[in-house]
């Protein structure tokens, strides 16, 4: 159990059942009374967020939440499927649960993904990805002076904005915290 005092920006607890991470956190201690503690709360499942105030002396749950080494197998109508790397039991997310991440999901990746009481909550991707393109218009080059990009699709589906030069076949390493172009690769 966690205790008012303990409360900080990060820390994962439990309200009402759902699993809630403090996005912002402020102390004060009016002169007179009990010390309150400001928080801003999200909730990690349905990103919903709120304002809650707490008085010294308060307790909280903290969140059962466990992060795994996974395989991302492949993705069919019923959703994404993916495989413990330790015990090969597989499971399944839905396009929801996954979110942006399916942007840069290839078959055989590995992901960590993070669980609360044996749900899957969210999806960690490596920091960078290569992805081949897969359609690359060519780039027209009209009155810009520097850092003329034009769309390109990756083999994911994704559309990314690149530098000219960039051709269909091409490998390209891409940054998924941003979802941006960051250097092409020779394969």
């Amino acid at each position: 159990m966690y205790d008012s005092s303990d409360l900080r920006k990060g820390l994962k607890i439990v309200i009402d059942g759902e699993p809630y991470i403090i996005t912002d956190f402020e102390f004060s201690k009016p002169g007179k009374g009990q010390a309150l503690y400001r928080c801003k709360l999200k909730n990690m499942l349905t990103g919903y967020t709120m304002d809650r105030t707490y008085r010294s002396g308060d307790k909280f749950e903290p969140a059962n939440l466990n992060e795994v080494k996974m395989q991302f197998l492949y993705k069919d109508g019923d959703g994404y499927h993916f495989m413990n790397m330790t015990t090969y039991e597989q499971i399944d997310m839905t396009e929801d649960q996954v979110g942006d991440a399916k942007n840069f999901l290839k078959e055989n990746m590995e992901v960590s993904i993070l669980f609360f009481d044996e749900t899957p909550i969210s999806i960690d991707l490596p920091n960078f990805v290569e992805l081949e393109v897969i359609d690359a218009p060519p780039g027209v080059k009209g009155d810009t002076a520097t850092g003329a990009t034009k769309p390109v699709t990756l083999e994911t589906g994704y559309t990314i904005q690149v530098p000219l030069f960039v051709e269909e076949g091409d490998w390209l390493k891409i940054d998924t915290r941003t979802g941006q172009y960051v250097e092409r690769k020779k394969k």
